[in-house]
């Protein structure tokens, strides 16, 4: 697209947000909703065509799903008897899958490689975020289901938007990687622990079951794309690309389906029964699904389709679920969203700060500061809102998660390009 459009686009964006002041000014904000939203798609088309302002577009994105759906909640809500925010989950799991279609075993070989930079971020990413969010939460005195949101932003692993960000600050990509990868698997012991630990008091928190939840939404679909990555991508085992294996997969399916439906159902003791349930729910999904699509893929010569379109269904499905959580807990919101964007800024400042400098305390590589720095400032908003959900406690617990996602986009991406234009001294350690 001609760079002319996009300055138009942009033009038009300015002008539609100064229509938006003026009538909010004069008391029709509440009437003006749509205008809002055309000027934030504006920005959002015009800065994916400008240098030096792209890296903003997707959070403009964001800006323009959370004003759709302040002003129009109703549309985000329910689908007539179908309530949206059960399409968080599935959402959820779309984006991790994404997550370990990009990823291999090579990922978690930095632990040997880089085994100094790994310790020191896991350590910071569950202390100082955690600790942060609890202090933060009781301090502004929030009602405990929104306090308990901010603790469990806290406890949440990081995402793969610090990945995207750390290349753009010209830090250590390769550890940033291996951090999210390291911490997503800690998450189904560490969040539940760290929740349980500083958040029992203001919610119920069942350790056991928030443990299978992530389990399910975070380690499952993540094991399927790292199938799918090896499957697709000519690094599995030669015998997966025999055609004999479709009947492999068929006579497996039926094997599935039998026990699911005959087999199971017959058996008494309900706990063994749930167990062989979610065992075989696991086994189908990772070991036949994702070795299938990897055949589909394999066959059609075009595995970099995936690698192609991941990143932006993964940047659609979060969207999605900011949406369903704004308009779900949209009351809450406009009761102490003021407050509640303060603490979550606060929350996130904070943990880009205490990250670099406990690395440069103990005189690490700058590369390695910015990096374990990013990694704890950003957390998996995500999938906080997906166990808020299975909390079932969207509307409160998810409105902190939903507030600190866009938020560190803002704030991830302008440091990053800071320090993008800051030359780092290979030779130099950080103290």
């Amino acid at each position: 697209m001609n760079q002319k459009i996009y300055k138009a686009l942009l033009g038009g964006a300015l002008f539609c947000l100064l229509i938006f002041m003026v009538l909010w000014m004069m008391g029709f904000g509440a009437q003006s909703g749509l205008l809002l939203v055309i000027c934030l798609v504006g920005f959002a088309l015009a800065f994916q065509g400008l240098e030096g302002v792209k890296s903003f577009s997707y959070t403009f994105w964001i800006f323009a799903a959370v004003a759709v759906s302040m002003y129009y909640p109703d549309y985000f809500v329910k689908i007539g008897n179908f309530e949206l925010k059960r399409l968080i989950v599935p959402l959820l799991q779309i984006i991790m899958v994404g997550m370990g279609a990009t990823m291999s075993l090579k990922d978690f070989a930095g632990v040997v490689r880089m085994p100094q930079g790994v310790f020191v971020g896991i350590a910071c990413q569950f202390t100082i975020m955690p600790f942060l969010g609890f202090t933060i939460a009781y301090g502004f005195d929030f009602p405990p289901e929104i306090a308990a949101g901010i603790v469990l932003v806290g406890a949440a692993p990081s995402g793969l938007a610090s990945n995207v960000m750390s290349y753009i600050a010209k830090a250590n990509v390769a550890l940033s990687i291996t951090l999210t990868a390291v911490a997503t698997l800690m998450a189904p012991l560490m969040t539940p622990f760290l929740m349980k630990t500083l958040a029992g008091q203001l919610v119920e928190v069942n350790f056991w079951k928030m443990m299978w939840d992530i389990i399910q939404v975070v380690i499952v679909p993540i094991a399927a794309g790292l199938i799918f990555n090896s499957v697709a991508h000519h690094k599995a085992p030669g015998f997966l690309y025999k055609p004999f294996l479709f009947f492999i997969l068929i006579v497996l399916e039926l094997i599935f389906q039998y026990v699911s439906w005959r087999v199971i159902p017959g058996i008494t003791e309900i706990g063994l029964r749930n167990v062989l349930s979610q065992a075989l729910f696991i086994t189908e999904f990772v070991f036949l699904w994702s070795t299938l699509l990897g055949l589909i893929f394999y066959l059609m010569k075009k595995p970099e389709l995936v690698d192609q379109m991941m990143p932006f269904v993964s940047m659609t499905a979060i969207a999605m679920i900011i949406t369903i959580i704004t308009a779900a807990g949209r009351d809450d919101l406009l009761k102490i969203g003021a407050l509640l964007i303060l603490a979550c800024l606060i929350h996130n400042i904070m943990g880009y700060f205490l990250g670099y400098w406990a690395c440069r305390i103990i005189g690490m590589d700058e590369r390695s500061c910015r990096t374990i720095a990013i990694e704890v400032g950003m957390q998996n908003a995500g999938l906080a809102s997906g166990l808020a959900m299975m909390m079932d406690k969207l509307a409160t617990v998810g409105l902190a998660p939903a507030v600190f996602g866009p938020m560190m986009n803002i704030t991830g991406s302008s440091l990053a390009t800071w320090w993008r234009g800051k030359p780092i001294d290979k030779d130099r350690l950080a103290v």
